[in-house]
């Protein structure tokens, strides 16, 4: 019985992998959305503390986006869809949102998180579905230490979430008039810059909890990322080659739907 149980579990974290891969390179975002909540019910099944649940759930999910961001960056980068100038002006403000929102992450509620991610996955599903040509906030990216406060929120929110802020980099990079393919290959290299603070920041966070589960490190569980890791990795170029056979309209209807079945998913968890 527990050996039919670790084989289910183990082919349940394979699987999520593969479609993990497979939307971080067609999307640019790191898989967090579906790694987290599988990981989570994963972590119910074993019986792990509904306390730390979500904690080892988004901090494994941060470990594996680390190499699955460079996959996704890499594939889109041949195509020379990665704004290389936006990652450097971005980066540094990025990673110290991202090591703010781990630490942040242990104090709030799971279901704020949830609500607020949901509230604005919403809002920009509804511009990319129904106004996907309509007026931009700016005709580019704009400049100034004020805008910096955008990037540096991207990382909390993405680190506190336990995705690769792919979904909030393309919104955020499209509404700066961004085209869609380049804002998704954009997104994928700062998912590396989100994801290797977040990750190192609860596995500090966890270093003492007695009550993580058996082959953890801190929070993030070794278990999960050593299955869902490599199956990302592989995928991650399927969908980046995917993303580019549709064209930008396309492209954009397909995000903000997945962006709009996201949040539907987060406000039933929030108020179930």
């Amino acid at each position: 019985m527990i050996l039919e149980q670790g084989f289910i579990l183990g082919a349940a974290m394979l699987a999520t992998g593969c479609v993990a891969g497979v939307m971080a390179g067609l999307f640019g975002i790191g898989g967090g959305i579906v790694i987290v909540p599988v990981l989570e019910l994963t972590l119910g099944f074993l019986g792990v503390d509904p306390a730390i649940r979500m904690h080892v759930a988004v901090a494994t999910s941060l470990a594996t986006i680390i190499p699955t961001s460079l996959s996704s960056a890499r594939a889109h980068h041949q195509r020379q869809a990665v704004d290389i100038d936006i990652v450097k002006r971005w980066a540094a403000f990025v990673l110290v949102g991202a090591m703010l929102g781990a630490w942040i992450a242990a104090q709030v509620h799971s279901r704020v998180l949830a609500m607020v991610f949901a509230t604005l996955a919403l809002l920009i599903a509804f511009k990319m579905i129904l106004l996907p040509e309509s007026r931009n906030l700016t005709d580019d990216v704009p400049r100034g230490p004020l805008v910096l406060i955008i990037p540096a929120a991207i990382g909390c929110l993405s680190s506190m979430m336990g995705v690769g802020g792919g979904t909030f980099s393309v919104m955020t990079l499209t509404l700066f008039n961004q085209p869609i393919h380049r804002a998704v290959g954009t997104a994928a290299l700062l998912g590396l810059v989100i994801s290797l603070p977040g990750t190192i920041g609860f596995v500090l966070a966890g270093w003492n909890d007695v009550r993580v589960p058996p082959g953890s490190l801190g929070y993030v569980n070794l278990l999960g990322f050593v299955l869902i890791a490599p199956t990302t990795v592989l995928t991650a170029p399927i969908g980046a080659r995917i993303a580019h056979s549709f064209t930008e309209k396309k492209l954009s209807l397909l995000f903000g739907i997945f962006l709009a079945i996201a949040a539907a998913r987060l406000f039933y968890r929030a108020f179930a």
